[in-house]
């Protein structure tokens, strides 16, 4: 894939996701990654490491993964929602994450059990669900990827445009 002929221009420090690799690639991070309820949801920590791994692709900001060992896993529970399968990383299981308030925040996280080739640093890691949850990066509140399907999380230090919302498709 080529770069967007509107790419937008990275500045110091920051990544366009119009570099990033397709197929995708997988990069480990020592960045502090934290993922907490909303104070509508009760509020609190859910998870949080500094040993996530980011997937990065072609016109997409980065989706992280966060080692189970850094996740509550009382707040987690198998989902009904329909599995998936990504042409890259394989066969999608959903969780839903249980609140601390007792709601369920149905498929809010995933993860590849037995991925696919070139992917087995992601396998049995989690991925979560910026804007159902508050997914932050070193501090930074991760806003989610518009359009609902993908579920990249945009920080500062990464720019577009980025797949996801109306039009985009195509790309």
């Amino acid at each position: 894939m080529s770069r967007h002929p509107v790419a937008d221009p990275a500045g110091p420090g920051q990544e366009s996701v119009w570099d990033y690799p397709r197929p995708p690639a997988v990069s480990p991070s020592p960045k502090r990654v934290v993922v907490a309820f909303s104070d509508d949801d009760g509020g609190g920590v859910l998870a949080e490491t500094t040993g996530a791994v980011r997937v990065l692709e072609t016109s997409h900001p980065p989706t992280w993964y966060l080692p189970r060992a850094g996740v509550d896993a009382a707040r987690l529970r198998p989902s009904a929602a329909t599995q998936t399968t990504c042409e890259f990383k394989g066969r999608a299981t959903y969780w839903d994450v249980l609140t601390p308030r007792g709601e369920v925040l149905e498929a809010a996280a995933w993860s590849y059990e037995t991925p696919s080739r070139g992917f087995e640093a992601i396998a049995g890691m989690l991925s979560l669900r910026p804007g159902r949850l508050v997914c932050s990066v070193d501090g930074e509140v991760a806003r989610p990827q518009e359009g609902g399907f993908y579920a990249g999380w945009i920080t500062d230090d990464v720019v577009g445009p980025f797949k996801g919302g109306p039009g985009t498709w195509g790309w």
